[in-house]
């Protein structure tokens, strides 16, 4: 089983206008409402490309479940924490439109309930469940009242266990979990310049960084690098490199966690480090030239892609 982890899940409301204007009423010309979250992103990829997951994290109040009625209507199992203080976030995008294509985009995010330690608690009890072989997937940021060792202590209570660990994350959040050697890591190549404060220009450098990531831990690295595709050192010190689909990027929210999702699937159904790129970096264009989250009809036009190409 696959479990993804979204600490500080979302409603957001993303709103078009013909032309935004400050301190006046704007009309909505298109209105979205979706169930946001890295990991929650992460788990409809996995249910598209027909596999399963449970939906971990913590939700609250009438957005929590509204949050958790979106999921579950699609078919994804949930097993949130409920925090009765406050409700879950409501993320405003307000987005300035020309011919339909985004020009400006504002957005306000919002907070978030308190996170209590008795609520910490109750999600590491949840992860007793979790069996030898399963993957978790930790994705996205912490809430701003939530301590940062929650990664750390989820790592050290199902590595034990033989779980495989996925983390999508930045800065201390990522770095503080190389030592619980993580099956997968994925940060962008911004992240990586973050991590080791230095410029990254050339893909010589990002496998060089890459390659230090995986010394202090972390088992497989997958720098993603937008239309420059992917590079992937393997657990056998392999570099792997595959090229992005060209197409024109609509959204780009998602395509991130929509590549670690196709990644997993690859990777699960065949065991093939080299297969399990391409099914990501297939997953994550995917989404990005797409209006949502892809559909595996829209990934496998994206894998067929990237397989033509590598033939001429």
């Amino acid at each position: 089983m696959i479990y993804t982890v979204t600490f500080n899940p979302a409603i957001d409301y993303i709103a078009g206008t013909t032309d935004f204007k400050k301190n006046e009423i704007n009309r909505a010309i298109s209105e979205k409402v979706l169930a946001g979250g890295k990991g929650i992103n992460v788990s409809i990829v996995l249910k598209n490309l027909g596999i399963e997951s449970i939906a971990l994290g913590f939700i609250a109040g009438f957005t929590g479940n509204e949050i958790k009625r979106r999921i579950e209507e699609i078919g994804i199992k949930t097993d949130f924490v409920y925090i009765p203080d406050k409700f879950s976030r409501i993320n405003v995008k307000l987005q300035s439109k020309i011919d339909d294509k985004v020009v400006e985009e504002t957005a306000i995010n919002g907070e978030g309930p308190k996170i209590l330690d008795k609520d910490v608690d109750e999600i590491m009890n949840k992860l007793e469940k979790i069996q030898k072989d399963d993957f978790i997937v930790l994705a996205g940021s912490v809430s701003r009242n939530m301590k940062d060792d929650i990664y750390e202590k989820i790592c050290s209570k199902v590595k034990e266990k033989g779980t495989k660990i996925v983390a999508d994350a930045t800065g201390k959040l990522l770095v503080n979990i190389l030592k619980h050697k993580p099956f997968l890591i994925k940060p962008n190549k911004k992240e990586l310049e973050e991590i080791f404060q230095k410029e990254i220009r050339t893909n010589e450098e990002v496998v060089e960084y890459a390659r230090r990531l995986q010394e202090m831990g972390a088992e497989n690295v997958l720098i993603s690098m937008d239309k420059d595709g992917a590079i992937l050192i393997t657990k056998d010190k392999k570099m792997l490199y595959g090229e992005a689909p060209k197409g024109k990027v609509v959204n780009s929210v998602g395509s991130g966690d929509s590549m670690v999702a196709g990644f997993i699937t690859g990777y699960i159904n065949h065991q093939d480090y080299d297969r399990a790129l391409k099914l990501g970096i297939a997953a994550g264009s995917a989404s990005a030239f797409s209006k949502g989250l892809a559909t595996k009809e829209e990934i496998m036009i994206q894998l067929s892609n990237i397989e033509e190409g590598e033939k001429k």
